[in-house]
């Protein structure tokens, strides 16, 4: 398929575990089942996505890195780095493309450590507490606001 957009997809540390990590607060699916439906949901809003987990770092800031020229826009689940990392933060803004921060569980009703992102600051929006559906949730606003960015530039003044 060819489209007008492609999406970089970010799993961060840990979220390979999904399905088997406390699923109570992370719920049951796996990262492929998530994986799959974020596929589905690219097809059905006929954008491309590529998709990357990683534990370490160092791997997900090359991979923002490398997204310039090959991504319109970025989806991501920094996992713990979200509340550590000013690292994935300053990537993301150094490569100036929209980005919608998701968790599958509400931060905000978690520990205090957790209730602060910092990459919230340099996201067009975040997504938190849905489950999966937070992945689902955030591609869908994200491929809007790129339809609407890319409207604007069409349309004159």
């Amino acid at each position: 398929m060819h489209s007008l957009f492609s999406i970089l997809v970010l799993h961060g540390p840990n979220l390979n575990l999904l399905g088997q990590r406390e699923p109570g607060i992370y719920g049951c699916l796996s990262l492929a089942d998530i994986n799959r439906l974020l596929t589905e949901a690219a097809n059905k809003l006929e954008v491309n996505i590529s998709v990357t987990q990683s534990n370490h770092e160092g791997i997900l800031v090359d991979t923002i890195h490398a997204s310039v020229g090959q991504h319109q826009g970025i989806l991501i689940n920094a996992g713990a780095y979200t509340h550590t990392s000013v690292a994935l933060r300053d990537a993301i803004a150094g490569v100036n493309l929209p980005t919608v921060e998701v968790h599958l569980s509400n931060i905000y009703r978690r520990e205090e450590f957790r209730h602060h992102s910092y990459i919230a600051p340099v996201a067009i929006g975040q997504i938190s507490g849905f489950g999966a559906q937070s992945y689902l949730l955030g591609l869908h606003a994200l491929v809007n606001y790129l339809r609407e960015q890319n409207s604007q530039k069409e349309t004159p003044a």
